[in-house]
């Protein structure tokens, strides 16, 4: 290939803008003094060895041939849920989350599955060396000779290796460190990350090879560098969750082989990961029984029902401006809740604290956990407990009415599993809901009818 053209651009450091002259405040995300000067190198086209350029027919759809085995199951089937069904031969995904969450430990027990099942599979790592990954592998179990460590940064070494060795999976850690040695910016920055991923990205196509790479995340907790490199890859997952508690959610934010918002449970033990079958029942561990303020919601993440309990604590206030504080879900959204209580119910709770609390550590946006907001507000204000096998979900508009939710009847269901005998949900959801056997459903227009038959 032929030298290209160099030329000096800008980029922001925090999102990835890019200049073609320094700005003090960035465009794109607000911040200040981020833009860097970086030169970038404008490739020439690829020829073939007559000299002429290599070209790409267009083919017909008919011609195309899928095969049912293109899908590689990981041996985790929580992992499995938010691929989709497994690894599709030939994809980009890229992995990211906080520091010691567990991404290369889950990523080393998918090498290990894999390896197992006989498949070659190819580990290179940038940040550690081999002996501190021989000490996690050791942790985890034991490796197949199919599995093969490489301490690399150097892109073109990397891509000569995948060549020679024609791995199955490739697990690049992490993308940050990689570097080329055509761009003469240091490794991490903005044209060193979104030239690496298309490097991997060109690998990944054009040899059928499954590349998972690992990101670091920002303060922010989105994936270090540009933006584009989520829109270059197949799948983004986000591993979730506090590093010092014992859970961990991994959540699919795009999946170009199956639906987003997928959700996968795991529990980091001494022996790595552990996958949670039943999240539902985990975050209802160690429910207080009689207290007021404790209300148990059904939200949906991508296609499964999850049951969480809504804590709520309301206070009358010591200071002029009551304090507002949530966990887990949009302060906005609540103080819109209460502004509707106070409206429509004439609850008095201008001159109240609120404290709100999705436990379990979970984060949800869901507009069907309106009415678990609502009532679990109202029955800390009231100091009137809640039944303690009662599920409810809904979504409440500014006029206090409940509007239907999708998917009841899989909530309904979810809720029998774990044993609730009594369901508050919309009335429009009820009336087109057959009769579930051991649950009381109890449809509701409004908020009004929702409190009324809360205890």
């Amino acid at each position: 290939m032929a030298k290209g053209k160099k030329s000096t651009v800008f980029f922001c450091q925090s999102c990835g803008y890019e200049s073609p002259k320094w700005m003090g405040q960035c465009p794109g995300c607000r911040e200040w003094n981020t833009f860097v000067e970086e030169q970038i190198t404008t490739a020439s086209m690829k020829k073939n060895a007559n000299g002429g350029v290599i070209r790409q027919e267009p083919a017909r759809l008919s011609e195309i041939i899928t095969k049912e085995d293109d899908r590689i199951s990981t041996g985790i089937e929580e992992l499995d849920r938010v691929l989709g069904g497994g690894i599709v031969s030939g994809s980009l995904i890229l992995v990211g989350g906080d520091p010691g969450i567990g991404k290369s430990t889950l990523l080393l027990q998918v090498c290990r599955l894999l390896s197992e099942n006989g498949r070659k599979v190819l580990y290179i790592s940038g940040e550690e060396s081999l002996k501190q990954i021989k000490m996690r592998a050791d942790r985890i179990g034991s490796f197949s000779d199919s599995f093969l460590l490489l301490c690399e940064t150097n892109l073109d070494m990397i891509e000569e290796t995948i060549r020679k060795y024609q791995p199955g999976v490739v697990i690049i850690d992490s993308i940050q460190t990689m570097f080329q040695e055509s761009i003469s910016s240091a490794p991490g920055s903005v044209s060193q990350v979104r030239e690496s991923t298309a490097v991997l990205l060109g690998l990944a196509k054009g040899l059928g090879v499954s590349v998972f790479i690992v990101g670091h995340v920002t303060k922010e907790g989105t994936v270090a560098g540009p933006r584009v490199l989520e829109h270059m890859v197949d799948t983004v997952l986000y591993f979730e969750g506090d590093r010092y508690a014992s859970y961990r959610i991994l959540r699919g934010v795009k999946n170009r082989f199956g639906s987003t918002n997928e959700i996968g449970a795991f529990e980091m033990r001494e022996e790595g990961l552990a996958e949670v079958k039943n999240p539902s029942e985990y975050m209802l561990k160690g429910r207080p029984k009689g207290a007021s303020g404790c209300v148990v919601a059904c939200a949906l993440e991508g296609t499964r029902p999850l049951m969480i309990e809504v804590q709520a604590l309301v206070c009358h206030s010591s200071f002029g401006i009551p304090r507002r504080q949530t966990t887990g879900t949009d302060i906005n959204r609540v103080n819109l809740l209460m502004a509707v209580l106070e409206k429509r119910m004439g609850l008095q709770l201008a001159g109240c604290d609120a404290y709100l609390n999705i436990a379990g550590g979970m984060k949800i946006q869901e507009p069907a956990v309106d009415l678990g907001i609502v009532l679990a507000i109202t029955s800390s204000f009231k100091n009137c407990p809640v039944d303690e096998k009662m599920m409810v979900f809904g979504e409440v508009g500014l006029s206090g009415e409940v509007r239907a939710v999708s998917m009841s009847e899989k909530r309904l269901q979810e809720a029998k599993k774990l044993g609730f005998t009594v369901c508050i949900l919309p009335k429009a959801n009820a009336d087109s809901l057959k009769e579930v056997e051991g649950i009381r459903i109890i449809g509701v227009a409004n908020v009004q009818e929702a409190i009324d038959r809360m205890s």
